[in-house]
């Protein structure tokens, strides 16, 4: 139902039909039932009426689009009929056109035909399969992740409690990693805040006793699910079989970018003091030696050392630094 004022000019009705249709990114044409156009209202800018040329769709269109309209315009004989059409208008612009058989007020038909642009809405769809695509690559990486640390953990765990136990510390350890890398929109994480995520939960009241110094580096999303789960490992030897919370002697954390002939590099090193008694609190001190060792490096293309010497327990990994844009 449509309804105004009668007393309100046609000039003020046609300013607010204009007004709103421009707002909407539409356009309105009218034509007779021989096809010869009427009126024109909001035509897009790409598009423009010739001075001194009879408006037709070759003439505004260009021959191409309007062998289209052609086309989809003959099948329309009676009231009511219609048709809708998407063309690519050139230069990544889309245009959706709306025609339809109406009988006017003199019982006369004419063809109403809708101009919309949608290029925003095809830009908008494009990005949204891209993102889909990526959470789907993504989803999939993960996945491989956490098979491989639960067959990892499988493998070097006696029972089935030691076996959840661990394997639950590394998961959330990932989802700690993973909720930073969201919150970056995908961009990765900083090795600080992945170092703060697991000091935090693990020696929240003796944070002072981990000491970081180097560079804050923004680690690619791969690079930051496997660095958090390497410092999980750390953090997680060091209260449960290290000595340095009980000597009141700091762990020493550094990350440094170093630039080298084939690119950067990237170096971690913790360094905590750890006097072993007997062979088994070496061994005890290098717990879950076989992530820190090969998982972790071998994810990232890197190398690591992890050994206890001099009083001290030390690991180090080095691998390449991605850089995305």
């Amino acid at each position: 139902m449509t309804w105004f004022e009668p007393q309100r000019g046609d000039e003020q009705l046609r300013e607010f039909f204009i007004t709103a249709l421009i707002d909407m990114g539409a356009s309105l044409i009218l034509q007779d039932r021989d096809g010869a156009y009427v009126c024109i209202t909001s035509l897009p800018a790409r598009w423009r009426l010739v001075p001194g040329v009879v408006p037709s769709d070759n003439s505004i269109f260009g021959p191409e689009i309007g062998r289209k309209l052609a086309e989809m315009k003959a099948g329309l004989v009676k009231a009511g009929d219609r048709v809708e059409v998407e063309i690519e208008a050139g230069d990544d612009t889309f245009f959706e056109f709306r025609c339809r058989m109406v009988e006017m007020a003199d019982h006369d038909l004419h063809m109403i035909t809708v101009v919309i642009d949608r290029t925003e809405d095809r830009r908008r769809e494009r990005l949204l399969r891209a993102l889909l695509r990526e959470v789907s690559h993504r989803s999939k990486n993960l996945l491989a992740i956490i098979q491989s640390i639960a067959s990892q953990t499988a493998r070097y765990s006696g029972t089935l409690d030691m076996f959840l136990g661990k394997f639950r510390g590394r998961l959330h350890a990932l989802s700690q990693s993973q909720d930073l890398i969201t919150d970056s929109s995908w961009r990765g994480a900083h090795f600080r805040d992945l170092l703060k995520q697991q000091v935090d939960r693990y020696v929240q009241e003796n944070s002072d006793l981990v000491h970081v110094s180097g560079d804050d580096v923004l680690l690619t999303p791969n690079a930051s699910l496997h660095i958090g789960l390497a410092l999980h490992e750390l953090v997680v030897n060091a209260v449960s079989h290290g000595d340095f919370l009980q000597r009141r002697l700091a762990i020493e954390v550094s990350c440094n970018r170093i630039e080298t002939p084939v690119g950067s590099v990237v170096v971690i090193l913790w360094a905590e003091p750890f006097t072993a008694r007997s062979d088994d609190e070496a061994k005890s001190a290098r717990f879950g030696s076989t992530v820190l060792e090969r998982v972790v490096p071998s994810s990232v293309n890197g190398e690591a050392r992890h050994e206890l010497k001099n009083g001290q327990l030390r690991y180090e990994l080095r691998f390449p630094l991605e850089i995305f844009d």
